[in-house]
């Protein structure tokens, strides 16, 4: 034990002539390793620390270390690679080539390993020394490319192994584990220089989708916001690039004009009603989501506050000293009858809005105009209530002396705010009542159709 304590030590400070000294006194200490040892070998050692003349030695003593692999299952041309140390790569290279192929526990090869630290020259000694390390994948279906972009923008790495698999389009446009092209994984990542670089390979599929049905334009509409948005759009619009819904728009306005009467115009024109209604839902949830705040907090701090102590109710002279306690509004004491009011109507925006989110989130199939026009109704319902809790507050706020100049402005907002839901009310019921009439219509009219074929074919 006290050799092997020994052999270690000389690796990690590289001291050939203390492995010199070891050997002579056991001359199969090397060879015991490749029995013995489950974790690093000293070759390891020596090769994590960049010492050249000791991995010479050991390699020369013995070849069959170089294959060895330590728990992580990474052989010392993993360690040499990863660290970027070219002369001991070229060694390792030598006694055994094939451990370019090996793969660890997370299924990399060397060649992975240099790619993600961006280490140039011993890329070149490994896809040299093989090229079939470069098509390896690792456990999360990522090939090299993918890693150059996934690991510090490994630029001039990325541009050596295009240079290299430029012949290779299946590598270019390869999808890693989660469905992503190194476009997609670029544009992500907001690398503006390796967008533009890819973009000018004519190979590179700027329209290709990720399994979620997302185009690089997509993904850049849908990550989060960077100053290198507006450049990275300009660059993908430029070769090209398209937004999915985009796609499938100008393909269906191609098959429509060259069918107009069939089935894709119909799909077209569900694709645009889908698309409204998929609006119309987003805006209803935000406006929803905005009046349950603003009811809520009303709620919980009205108009004038909430007490700040506690009170026993007693006569002190000609004071009265009102009973309250800490927390309790103080509008429901000095406008009793208008608190009332206040919390009837501010409930009821706080129930609306809360049971409009409900019902949105709850993957109901809201899909037609019908019940998006329902939930429509009850925005109505709880915008008008919010007006309503405004009114009394405002008013409750308004001193004695101004009072009767702000039930005036009341009044004109009023009018107008009912004004504004009648016609609102008119306009959609008008529409509503055309479109169902020219349904009826419709229908007559296939009716009449088919009564006058039937009496065709009794005829003859």
């Amino acid at each position: 034990m006290e050799i092997e304590k020994r052999l270690y030590e000389a690796a990690a400070e590289g001291d050939v002539i203390t492995l010199h000294e070891l050997l002579q006194q056991d001359g199969l200490i090397l060879d015991r390793l490749t029995l013995t040892c489950f974790n690093e070998t000293p070759l390891h050692i020596a090769a994590m620390r960049g010492h050249i003349e000791f991995v010479k030695f050991i390699l020369s003593r013995n070849p069959l270390l170089a294959a060895e692999l330590d728990f992580r299952k990474s052989s010392a041309l993993h360690v040499a690679s990863i660290k970027g140390y070219l002369e001991i790569v070229r060694e390792l290279l030598v006694v055994n080539p094939e451990m370019c192929l090996v793969r660890d526990r997370q299924g990399r090869n060397p060649l992975h390993l240099a790619v993600i630290k961006g280490r140039v020259e011993v890329i070149k000694e490994l896809v040299r020394a093989t090229h079939l390390a470069a098509l390896q994948t690792t456990d999360r279906g990522e090939n090299v490319l993918h890693l150059c972009v996934k690991h510090y923008n490994q630029l001039e790495a990325l541009n050596l192994l295009m240079e290299i698999m430029i012949s290779d389009d299946k590598l270019l446009n390869a999808k890693d584990g989660d469905g992503y092209t190194i476009l997609h994984l670029a544009v992500a990542h907001k690398q503006i220089d390796t967008v533009k670089y890819l973009l000018r390979n004519n190979k590179i599929e700027v329209n290709l989708k990720n399994d979620n049905g997302n185009t690089a334009l997509d993904i850049l509409t849908h990550s989060w916001r960077d100053v290198n948005d507006l450049q990275i759009g300009e660059s993908l619009r430029e070769a090209g690039g398209l937004r999915a819904k985009e796609m499938i728009s100008s393909s269906n306005t191609q098959s429509v004009a060259k069918f107009p009467n069939s089935q894709v115009a119909l799909a077209q024109k569900h694709d645009m009603s889908g698309d409204w209604l998929s609006r119309k839902r987003d805006a209803i949830m935000v406006v929803a989501s905005l009046i349950a705040t603003m009811a809520f907090q009303a709620g919980m701090n009205p108009p004038g506050g909430v007490w700040q102590d506690n009170k026993e109710g007693n006569s002190q002279g000609n004071s009265l000293q009102i009973a309250h306690k800490a927390g309790e509004a103080i509008m429901a004491y000095s406008h009793p009858k208008s608190y009332r009011y206040f919390i009837r109507v501010n409930t009821t925006a706080f129930v609306a809005s809360l049971s409009t989110i409900l019902l949105l989130i709850s993957g109901l199939p809201f899909r037609k105009k019908f019940f998006m026009w329902g939930l429509m109704v009850i925005m109505w319902l709880t915008v008008t209530s919010v007006a309503l809790t405004y009114g009394i507050s405002i008013y409750i706020v308004t001193p004695k002396k101004d009072r009767e100049q702000l039930g005036q402005v009341i009044e004109v907002g009023v009018t107008v705010w009912c004004s504004v839901m009648a016609l609102l009310l008119l306009g959609n019921t008008i529409r509503l009542a055309y479109k169902w009439v020219m349904r009826k219509k419709k229908q007559s009219r296939k009716f009449e159709t088919r009564k006058s074929i039937n009496l065709v074919h009794l005829s003859v």
